[in-house]
């Protein structure tokens, strides 16, 4: 009996202290544009810990970018997913998610502006650590993340995730640590294309890393990438349960000990 009663009291205390993930939608503005992101913490955790900005895919601030945050509030962080498209729109259209997608890359003015709005959000909230800040993204989102820490925003680091890859000359000077996870089998990038990025980093003393995954295809970690009917996608579940655990170790090295 004095066994059971002890356990009962260890199991009260465990759930007493279970982590609740809080959400909320944050609306705020770039210029004129009306912006809705999305924000998840860990509403038992106590004092100060690191944000993590989250970009979407090129479909826009879905379900599957808010699971991510949801996920790295688990881990611990303060997860804001932004709003690149405005309004918080998506779209189920590979036409109409390529034509917002390039809106913004040709845009680079804009793309910097609208990253940049969502970094000041987090950056003030009050359970952030403001010197202790990186930047995850996915596909479209993945070389958002990765431009903006080529162009010296003040990022701990930054993590693509099957993301497409800058090959500009790097002009800024790189406060960002960079991760890369990357398919294998990744159709939307060439080999010479990941030669120069690589090349770029290494010319600037970039501190990278890039991690390949055999037999991986874009939009790797997406479970539900089968489902689009389009053959260069495929959800590979090695490769993402693996890249999001290299995810979690490299920012263990980048804030440190909290």
């Amino acid at each position: 009996m004095k066994t059971l009663v002890c356990a009962f009291l260890v199991l009260c205390l465990a759930s007493s202290v279970q982590a609740k993930i809080e959400t909320e939608s944050v609306e705020y503005k770039q210029g004129d544009t009306n912006l809705r992101g999305y924000m998840a913490y860990d509403d038992a955790a106590k004092g100060e810990r690191p944000g993590v900005l989250v970009v979407h895919e090129w479909w826009g601030l879905n379900d599957y970018a808010k699971m991510r945050v949801r996920k790295l509030a688990e881990a611990g962080y303060v997860a804001f997913a932004l709003d690149m498209y405005g309004e918080g729109k998506t779209t189920e259209h590979p036409q109409e998610a390529g034509e917002w997608a390039t809106q913004v890359r040709m845009n680079k003015e804009l793309g910097a502006e609208r990253f940049k709005a969502a970094y000041d959000i987090l950056k003030k909230n009050k359970s952030v650590r403001p010197d202790k800040i990186a930047a995850i993204g996915y596909c479209f989102g993945g070389s958002v993340v990765l431009t903006m820490a080529l162009q010296g925003v003040g990022l701990d680091g930054v993590v693509s995730f099957h993301g497409s890859l800058p090959t500009d000359s790097i002009q800024a000077d790189v406060k960002a640590k960079v991760l890369v996870c990357h398919g294998e089998q990744d159709s939307f990038t060439t080999g010479e294309q990941i030669d120069t990025f690589k090349k770029n980093l290494t010319a600037a003393s970039v501190d990278w890393q890039f991690i390949s995954y055999g037999g991986a295809k874009h939009s790797f970690t997406d479970p539900n990438a089968d489902d689009r009917g389009l053959p260069p996608l495929s959800y590979n579940a090695a490769a993402d349960r693996r890249s999001w655990q290299a995810m979690l170790s490299f920012f263990d090295e980048i804030f440190g000990s909290e």
